[in-house]
């Protein structure tokens, strides 16, 4: 049971990780929250709060198994992570601005 909740944990790590990097590209930021401009700040607080959370998903799978099933898992649980933001952003980008909360509106 605990190691099913630290790969699940895992798992929403990677899942906020590739939603933070994906909302850091002014592409998404414009689709996702509607404003013209990204600002260098936040784009920057943006990809640190990605690589932290992918490196709390790696640290939680290590945890879990030896380093090399954890290093498989884990690219394998970006990799459907990366997947799931691309198909969300296509399909509700709205839903990523409950990510962002400092900005306005």
């Amino acid at each position: 049971m605990h190691e099913s909740v630290l790969l699940a944990g895992s798992l929403v790590c990677c899942v906020l990780g590739c939603s933070w990097f994906a909302l850091a590209k002014d592409v998404h930021w414009r689709e996702a929250i509607g404003a013209t401009g990204l600002s260098r700040g936040t784009q920057i607080r943006l990809r640190t709060l990605g690589a932290i959370a992918l490196l709390v998903s790696l640290t939680m799978c290590l945890s879990v198994d030896h380093a090399s099933i954890a290093a498989l898992v884990w690219i394998m649980m970006v990799a459907a992570a990366a997947m799931l933001v691309a198909f969300a952003l296509s399909w509700k980008a709205h839903w990523f601005a409950a990510l962002v909360p400092w900005t306005p509106g």
